[in-house]
Parts: C-alpha cells; sequence; structure tokens
C-alpha cells in the first residue's frame, strides 16, 4: 500500500473489476440493440459516448466487453497456471524422467505457433471465445512451467531443504512450505504478464473478425473502430485506451507485487522510526605501532549501519572507529555475526539491498566516501580499493576462462591493451606461486582447485595497482596447507608493493602471521584495538580475554584411547 506505482495499479484495476462484474447490470443500453437514427452519432441524448456504426451504444458494449475480454484473460491465466506450476514444482524437485518429458512437451508447445493454432481451432470449433483463451492457456503454460522448474532447481540442493528432509517432512510439505516461496515471486510476476498478453491476444482475435461477434469486445470494438477511422475515429479511443492501460497496470502491479515478496526496491522509506543508536559510542582507539606517525589511509570514524524494516531499523554495525595507515596489515577479528563484513562492505561501498550507513565517516586517503554516489564508489573499485572474497571459486564466473576474467579488469579499469593485459595477467600468475601460467589462463574455473582459485583472486585484486585491499575471510574456505601457502603469497605480496590491507578473519593464527595491528569486534562494535603484540599480549577486555581462552594450542591432550576391557584392568 505504500508502493506509489502499485497502488496506482491497484486501484486501476478494482475500479475495472468493479465495472467488469456491476457494471453489465448498470448499463444505460442493451450492448446489441441496433438503431438507425443512432448509427455513428455523437455522445448525447443518454449516449455518454455516442454510438458505432449499427447505432449500438458505445458505452453499454465497452462495461460489457470489460467483462467479456478480462474473464477471457482470467481463463488463460487460470489454464496455464494450473498446467505449468504443478509440472514445474515436480520437474524441478524430483528431475528423472517426468523432468525430460516436461521439457520435450514445453519445448513442443513453445515451437507451436500460437496464432496460427488458434486459427485452426477456430475454424474447427467455430466461434467459441472461451474455448480458444482455454487452449491460449494451454499453449502458454510452459512460460510457468519453465520459470517456476528453474527457480526449484536453484532451491532444492539448499541445506535448509535437506534439513527438512531429515526432520521427516513430506515432500508434499516440503514443496508446498519450502520450496512453493521461492517460486512465488517469479510466478505472480509471470501471471500479471500473461494476463496482459491473454488481454492482447483475445483483442488481435477480435480485431481480426474471428471471434463471437454476439460478444462485445475491445478488440472487436477496435476493429469497428478501425473500420470506420475516416468517418469516427473516436470510435478507437475507448478501447485502445482500455486495452493499453489495462496491460500496463499489469505488468506494473506484477513488479510491485515481485518487489513486495522479494523485499526488493527501496526499503529505506519504509523505515517511519528514527535511527536510534543501541548504545553509548566508543573512543575511537588509540594508534599504536610502527605506522602510527603515518597520516592514515583508510580512516572510520564511528561508523552505524542498519537495516530497515517495518517501523524499526536493524542496527548490525554501531560506532565503530578504526584507521588503515599505508603499507599496513589491519586485521578486524570477532566471531561470526560481530559485524566485521559489513564493515568491510560498507567501505567498498557494496552493502546488501536495504542497508545504509546511517552515522559515522568513512574516509580514503582523505576522501569522504559515504557521499559518494554508486557510479563514483564504481571508479573506485578496481582503481584504488580491491577485494579478495572468501569463497574463490563462487567468485569466478564458470561460463569464462581463467584470463579472460583477469584481463577484463585490467582492460576496462586499467586501459590496457589486450597484448599488455595478457603479459600482465601471466606475471601475475606467476607472482602468485601458479606452477603453469599459460595453461591456468586457458582452464575454467570448474577445471582449477580452490587454492589456485584464491591465488587468482589474489592477483586480480593487485592487478590494477590499488591502494587499499580488503580480505574477507580469504583462508576460511581451504585446507591448512593450502592456507599457509595462500598467506605466505599474500604476506610476501604485501611486503613488496607496500599495499594497506584491511584483513577480516575469526583465525588468531592469520592475525598473529599477517597483521600490525587488529581491532576485536563484538556485537559491531570496536571493543579493542592496539598492536598485534599488544593485544595478544595483554589483552584488556573481557570479550578478547574470553577469546584467547577458548583457544586450544594450550589445552591438555587427551590421553590415549583405550577400549573396556583395558580400562577395567
Amino acid at each position: 500500500m505504500r508502493n506509489p506505482i502499485g497502488m496506482i495499479a491497484i486501484v486501476y484495476l478494482v475500479l475495472l473489476a468493479l465495472v467488469a462484474v456491476a457494471g453489465p447490470l448498470m448499463i444505460p443500453f442493451d450492448p446489441n440493440e441496433a438503431k438507425l437514427s443512432n448509427v455513428l452519432a455523437g455522445p448525447g441524448d443518454g449516449h455518454f459516448l455516442g454510438s458505432d456504426s449499427a447505432g449500438r451504444d458505445v458505452f453499454s458494449r465497452l462495461v460489457v466487453a470489460s467483462s467479456v475480454s478480462l474473464g477471457g484473460a482470467l481463463l488463460t491465466v487460470a489454464i496455464a497456471a494450473l498446467v505449468g506450476v504443478p509440472a514445474g514444482l515436480i520437474a524441478g524437485y524430483y528431475g528423472g524422467w517426468f523432468d525430460t518429458a516436461a521439457a520435450w512437451v514445453s519445448g513442443l508447445l513453445m515451437a507451436l505457433p500460437a496464432l496460427v493454432v488458434l486459427l485452426a481451432v477456430r475454424a474447427v470449433v467455430g466461434p467459441s471465445m472461451w474455448l480458444v483463451m482455454a487452449i491460449l492457456g494451454v499453449l502458454i503454460s510452459p512460460s510457468f512451467y519453465r520459470v517456476v522448474s528453474g527457480s526449484v532447481r536453484a532451491v532444492r540442493e539448499e541445506l535448509y531443504i535437506d534439513a527438512a528432509k531429515v526432520a521427516g517432512l513430506s515432500d508434499a510439505r516440503i514443496i508446498g512450505r519450502h520450496v512453493l516461496t521461492a517460486v512465488r515471486a517469479p510466478a505472480v510476476l509471470l501471471v500479471a504478464g500473461i494476463f496482459a498478453v491473454g488481454v492482447g491476444i483475445q483483442a488481435i482475435l477480435d480485431f481480426l473478425g474471428l471471434g463471437d461477434p454476439s460478444l462485445p469486445t475491445w478488440g472487436g470494438m477496435l476493429g469497428e473502430g478501425f473500420y470506420n477511422i475516416f468517418r469516427a475515429p473516436w470510435l478507437m479511443l475507448w478501447p485502445s485506451l482500455a486495452i493499453g492501460i489495462t496491460c500496463i497496470a499489469l505488468t506494473l502491479l506484477g513488479t510491485a507485487l515481485r518487489d513486495e515478496l522479494e523485499l526488493t526496491g527501496d526499503r529505506a522509506s519504509r523505515a517511519r522510526a528514527p535511527w536510534v543508536p543501541l548504545q553509548p559510542r566508543p573512543a575511537p582507539p588509540v594508534v599504536h605501532g610502527d605506522h602510527a606517525s603515518e597520516p592514515p589511509l583508510l580512516r572510520i570514524t564511528d561508523l552505524a549501519v542498519a537495516y530497515p524494516s517495518e517501523n524499526q531499523w536493524t542496527t548490525v554495525v554501531d560506532g565503530v572507529s578504526l584507521t588503515v595507515a599505508p603499507g599496513e596489515v589491519h586485521a578486524l577479528i570477532g566471531e561470526s555475526g560481530s559485524g566485521k563484513t559489513q564493515t568491510a562492505w560498507a567501505t567498498l561501498g557494496l552493502l546488501p539491498e536495504g542497508g545504509r550507513v546511517v552515522s559515522g565517516s568513512i574516509q580514503l586517503d582523505g576522501e569522504e566516501l559515504t557521499s559518494k554516489g554508486a557510479e563514483e564508489l564504481a571508479k573506485l573499485r578496481g582503481r584504488r580499493i580491491a577485494y579478495i572474497p572468501q569463497e574463490p571459486l563462487s567468485n569466478l564466473d564458470p561460463s569464462y576462462t581463467i584470463g579472460f576474467q583477469l584481463m577484463e579488469p585490467m582492460r576496462v579499469v586499467g586501459g590496457m591493451s589486450k597484448d599488455q593485459a595478457r603479459r600482465r595477467a601471466l606475471e601475475l600468475l606467476d607472482r602468485v606461486g601458479i606452477v603453469d601460467p599459460e595453461r591456468t589462463m586457458k582452464s575454467y574455473p570448474h577445471q582449477i582447485s580452490g587454492g589456485m582459485a584464491q591465488r587468482i583472486l589474489i592477483a586480480g585484486a593487485i592487478s590494477c595497482n590499488p591502494s587499499l585491499i580488503i580480505a574477507d575471510e580469504p583462508t576460511t574456505a581451504l585446507d591448512v596447507t593450502v592456507q599457509a601457502e595462500v598467506l605466505e603469497v599474500l604476506r610476501d605480496l604485501q611486503a613488496d608493493l607496500q599495499v594497506a590491507v584491511l584483513l577480516v578473519t575469526h583465525n588468531f593464527g592469520v592475525v598473529a602471521d599477517l597483521a600490525d595491528r587488529v581491532s576485536v569486534m563484538r556485537a559491531g562494535t570496536v571493543v579493542e584495538s592496539g598492536t598485534v603484540a599488544d593485544v595478544f599480549a595483554r589483552p584488556k577486555h573481557p570479550y578478547t580475554q574470553g577469546l584467547f581462552e577458548a583457544v586450544l594450542d594450550h589445552a591438555p591432550t587427551r590421553q590415549p584411547l583405550t577400549s573396556k576391557t583395558e580400562a577395567r584392568q
């Protein structure tokens, strides 16, 4: 109700539905009553919109035509959804022979020329509008099938589906409760689109004179007006407006409903209550260490990030302050959910949908980032700020080779030629420890290991010589041996290039290996900050002390495993 475009569309369609349902009971004239004295007469004498070439009242016919046209389109949507949605759910969830057969039938129906088929049906069964629209629903049902089955395939391997199976839920309940929610948004959008298609197809058939002449329809009235365009051009106006505005309203309503179901669009305007800090802000941490005398490259001051929901804000970062000097590695450590990644995303200007920096400042080399627009921030990413993600294989496009994905940013951002970018890519792959750069350049992501993928992303991050790299859990998805190799690569590159690094991690070993300074986060706030040596040797905050106490490095080893017989002896 707060979406203005959706609201306008709803109001129009509700009024149109009321006209279609109640209008035929309230019209002033019989829509099929012809009077020679009223042929092509203008408005007047009770005829609000005049009369057509047979002397029939245009207003009465337009009202009844609304009922017929909308009823035919509704029949098309109902048949298409009843055929396509269940087939898509079953095929997408189970796969197997049903998926193969349904895909074959779907391809066959989509290959058929719908208008030609409808014309053939009309020639066989006569001018039956309802039967023609029902057959159109069958012909258009593959649209539902393809959208629904594709959406189901995308979610059927999700862990929450496996959890539902393990919990003992039946397939019918899983599909109806968990899977159907994943396809509702595209299905709703498709309903509105197919409804508009049904209105348009019916209008085409009636315009060509292939509909039932005894039923007033928008297409039939449009054909009547076109035939008399030189004598009474205004006859085309009313059915044209009805068809055009209805199709536009259906499209806009479908988009608005999709936005609501997927929680997309401008959600910030929905939060009526002002944002309020969760707690008193801590003072900015004191800088110590080798880089203390240098002006900071990155300065984050009193940063707060929040997400709006109905009438309230959810604050995920509250009062974070830290600095990163040129050539320094600053680690941001804390438990999962402490706000580390949200701080990194805010610095990159890539907060998820709805997230906003509601307070504070982020300055890169003295330049304020929070006031910049999306286009200005896009120009900084890659050039001055680079990013190393925690899921290497998920961040490589499976459709393109490694070489293409490495070279493209250098050509677009760095302005290099193809040959220059290729030489630079080979040099970077060799530098990060790739054994055969030429072969790797020609490989696709599925042909390389996770460790190689992470090395490639590191090479891509430094390819355009940024001054700051944000590394978000760069070794989490790797085994211990590969972690050590990747850390060595990061350490060597950082030392050679003297690039500043904001390292997001929950691993104390990574912090001790790479970082100069560390900030400890808890519940969206920095609770302690200082040099790695100071924080590790003398943690002051109880939360930091608790984190160190949870480390198992100094825990007593377990006793050797013994059998029950040995234990009794």
